[in-house]
């Protein structure tokens, strides 16, 4: 079993890192001052930003995803094995 552990929370640490950087690596939804003027991105920026962020949006769910259930896998083994 303890194996088992040492195993989760190998990914659950991957996990939280994976997270952690996600989340620091996303902009912000604010355009600031440029977006008035619209000139806050052209048509090449737009496309290039957009799947740049849906890649870290979709790493940060799936790192989130994994994150909770090795918490409660850790908490369940915690309580049980205990």
């Amino acid at each position: 079993m303890n194996i088992l552990k040492l195993l989760i929370n190998i990914i659950l640490l991957l996990s939280v890192v994976a997270l952690v950087v996600s989340v620091l690596m996303q902009q912000g939804e604010a355009q600031g001052l440029g977006a008035i003027s619209g000139g806050a991105e052209t048509f090449f920026g737009k496309n290039k930003g957009r799947s740049y962020d849906s890649t870290l949006k979709r790493i940060t769910k799936i790192s989130a995803g994994v994150f909770i259930v090795c918490a409660l896998l850790m908490a369940f083994l915690g309580q049980r094995f205990a």
